[in-house]
C-alpha cells in the first residue's frame, strides 16, 4: 500500500512540531506546479522561521501518521494580531478536507492567543490562488493590501 492510499477522507488531521528527523520530509512536500507561484517551499518557510522565532510558530499537518502540509503563523502577541503566513497542502492530498481541519486546529489555537479576536491571511488572486479556499472557510477581504497580496480576515471572538 503507498503513502496516499493510508489517508482517507476520515483520517484524523492534527498539527505537530517539525524535528530534526521530520523536517525533510516536510521539505519534501509540494503544491501542484500551478500552484508555486502562490506560497514558498517549505525549507525557505522553515529557514525564515528560525530567523524570526518570536514571531515563527510553524507546524506540519499530519493526516493519521502521514504528512501532508505545512503551516505557520506570524504569532504576534506583543502587537495581538495573529496572521496566517504559509500554507500549504501537498498536491497529493489536496481535495481531501485536510486544509479546512488544519485552519480550524490553527483557529483553535489562535483562540488561546493573548488578545485574538481575528485571524488575518493574504493571497495573490488568480488561477490556482487560495482566496476562493479562504472565502469558503469564512475569511473576507479587508480591503487592505500588503507586498501586492489581498488581506483576507476571519472574526474568531
Amino acid at each position: 500500500m503507498t503513502e496516499t492510499e493510508t489517508v482517507t477522507r476520515s483520517s484524523t488531521v492534527t498539527l505537530r512540531e517539525v524535528t530534526a528527523d521530520t523536517v525533510i520530509t516536510i521539505c519534501r512536500l509540494k503544491v501542484a506546479p500551478e500552484q508555486e507561484n502562490f506560497v514558498a517551499p517549505n525549507a525557505v518557510s522553515i529557514a525564515q522561521a528560525y530567523f524570526y522565532p518570536d514571531l515563527a510558530w510553524f507546524r506540519a499537518i499530519y493526516a493519521d501518521e502521514t504528512p501532508v502540509g505545512f503551516l505557520m503563523l506570524d504569532d504576534n502577541v506583543a502587537e495581538q494580531e495573529y496572521m496566517l503566513w504559509r500554507f500549504m497542502i501537498d498536491a497529493r492530498y489536496q481535495g481531501h478536507g485536510f486544509g479546512r481541519r488544519a485552519i480550524e486546529l490553527l483557529i483553535d489555537y489562535v483562540k488561546t492567543r493573548p488578545g485574538a479576536t481575528a485571524l488575518l491571511t493574504s493571497c495573490v488572486p488568480g488561477d490556482g490562488s487560495p482566496c476562493p479556499f479562504y472565502q469558503r472557510m469564512g475569511f473576507a477581504y479587508t480591503g487592505d493590501e500588503e507586498d501586492g497580496e489581498l488581506v483576507m480576515k476571519i472574526e474568531i471572538a
